[in-house]
């Protein structure tokens, strides 16, 4: 489910520096606080979009601080990330092998239902079949002969199971033969951006510490101001600060919406797994439920990161360890968990009540976060900065026009996310007092409960979704419905409009199927070749 690309957004700064309120004032001066991959991604976006030729060209600084390490567990992305490296001009070969990066194609739930044996579906990045939704889940209501829907519907879960890679070696960068995101290191990612912002693009990087901000006679930032570099002006300052939201928070108020009513864990466990060479490595998230939360489990190809999310209201510390030491003694036999270094974090599910106040715009967990199931935090990056982009305020005058509609936009998309990630526990039939609880009315959101019951008479539809770029679109929510054994509706009292032989097309998809099974390499097979074609001429050079 990838998102449409947007054109090339010109910037034509003009004029000295100014850090006041005045309407006319050019937006030409840029400085994000705080790096990570909102940082140096909101870097590497803004500069390869800015025009060179423009009469004052637009600048671009980043203050970090050098004690603030990489949170380093964001390792899940979306589709749209590969339009992302794209556009900043980072070769995909020298991403996988810089990021130990690897093929993400979906995400695979494993005892979300009920917790028997043989309790799995998947959420594939390739929509189904091009068919009339209703009539696509009708015929597989009808003629599905016991195969799960997505199997029935889409070639990806047939390449999934085999953990094979979604392109081969000789296809164009960031091109494949079937729909595909990323799995990878985040402290690798962030020095892979620093790196690539800096020499390529020229972005001014301030390794100081924050001490205070300094405002303009209007209450816009006219500078932070740093321990060692003095004061840093500009006109539109990036609050990347993470949960620390130095400048959303801090300077200005901005409060939080608490979403954990809706979504309960607020703790996670994680660990980082060796691998043995040649292992496979898995084409999907894997999301393994628990008595109280879930597991999950991504590969690289040289290690696994694994984590259990948990409720700290229906689970403590200690039943959390055991419940992830059970996990790697059946998925990693002679891992002792003892031996590994666990991460011990803390989290809330909440979001700001606003995201861009005067010049000041909150991207990433400084605008807020979400427990991360279906990995929203990344792609919330990318569509942020896609936003800005694509509605530069070209002046102070009309950039409080700009966050007025950021606000309502992004407001629509938290919401959105929020009502995805608890169908996943609304739909569940375990019995734990965890998952009876977030079966209560009273924690599901009303829009999600309304669809739900319109649901029960027709399928999902991009008539429930209206934005044109949804994070999670119609076919998503099909998949989560029909995967976890939501009953598909009965005919419809009014024939759709469609005439299509979908036997004819399922039996496309078999065919399709069959070729990309005997054609695509694994998922180890590729990344392995790629890592020595690279570290060849490293090696040629050395001698």
């Amino acid at each position: 489910m990838a998102f449409p690309a947007s054109g090339r957004q010109v910037f034509s700064g003009q004029g000295p520096e100014k850090t006041g309120n005045t309407v006319d004032t050019p937006v030409a001066h840029i400085v994000i606080v705080g790096g990570g991959t909102a940082g140096w991604l909101a870097a590497c976006l803004i500069a390869a979009r800015a025009d060179p030729a423009a009469t004052a060209p637009l600048s671009v600084t980043l203050v970090e601080s050098p004690d603030v390490p990489t949170i380093g567990v964001g390792e899940g992305t979306w589709p749209t990330m590969r339009r992302t490296l794209a556009r900043i001009g980072i070769d995909e070969a020298e991403f996988l092998t810089a990021c130990d990066a690897s093929f993400k194609q979906g995400s695979r739930f494993d005892g979300w239902v009920t917790g028997a044996a043989g309790d799995s579906y998947l959420h594939p990045f390739v929509a189904p079949v091009e068919a009339d939704p209703a009539a696509a889940v009708a015929a597989w209501r009808e003629h599905g002969t016991g195969a799960d829907f997505a199997t029935m519907v889409g070639v990806q879960p047939h390449v999934c199971s085999r953990d094979l890679a979604p392109r081969q070696r000789g296809m164009p960068g960031y091109t494949g033969a079937l729909n595909y995101a990323y799995h990878l290191d985040a402290a690798k990612f962030a020095a892979l951006l620093t790196r690539h912002a800096t020499e390529r693009f020229g972005v001014r990087h301030v390794r100081d510490h924050v001490v205070g901000v300094d405002k303009a006679a209007g209450g816009d930032i006219a500078a932070v101001r740093t321990r060692a570099s003095g004061a840093i002006g500009g006109d539109l300052f990036l609050d990347c600060t993470g949960h620390a939201a130095l400048l959303i928070g801090g300077e200005y108020g901005v409060g939080v919406i608490d979403r954990s009513g809706e979504l309960f864990n607020d703790r996670a466990l994680a660990v980082q797994v060796p691998v043995a060479p040649g292992s496979p490595i898995a084409s999907q998230t894997n999301a393994t439920a628990h008595g109280a939360g879930w597991i999950w489990d991504i590969g690289l190809p040289t290690r696994r990161g694994v984590g259990c999310v948990y409720s700290s209201a229906h689970m403590d510390g200690d039943a959390a360890a055991a419940t992830l030491a059970a996990y790697l003694d059946r998925t990693a036999p002679g891992v002792e968990m003892d031996a590994l270094s666990v991460r011990r974090l803390t989290f809330r599910s909440q979001h700001r009540e606003r995201f861009w106040v005067r010049n000041c715009l909150a991207v990433g967990l400084s605008a807020g976060f979400l427990e991360p199931l279906e990995a929203s935090a990344i792609v919330l990056i990318e569509l942020s900065l896609d936003a800005l982009l694509d509605n530069f305020p070209a002046t102070r005058g009309v950039m409080d026009i700009h966050a007025a509609r950021f606000d309502v936009l992004f407001r629509y998309r938290w919401d959105r996310i929020v009502e995805f990630l608890k169908l996943h526990y609304v739909l569940s039939r375990r019995d734990e007092p965890y998952w009876r609880d977030h079966r209560e009315a009273a924690t599901i959101p009303p829009r999600l409960a309304e669809l739900l019951q319109v649901w029960c008479h027709q399928p999902p539809s991009r008539t429930d979704f209206g934005m044109i770029d949804e994070v999670f679109p119609a076919a998503s929510y099909q998949y989560v419905l029909y995967g976890m054994g939501f009953p598909p509706p009965g005919p419809a009292i009014v024939r759709g409009n469609a005439r299509v032989n979908l036997g004819q097309l399922f039996q496309g998809v078999e065919q399709r199927a069959r070729m990309l099974v005997a054609s695509l390499p694994t998922n180890r097979a590729y990344l392995d070749a790629l890592r020595d074609v690279r570290a060849a001429p490293a090696m040629e050079h050395s001698a």
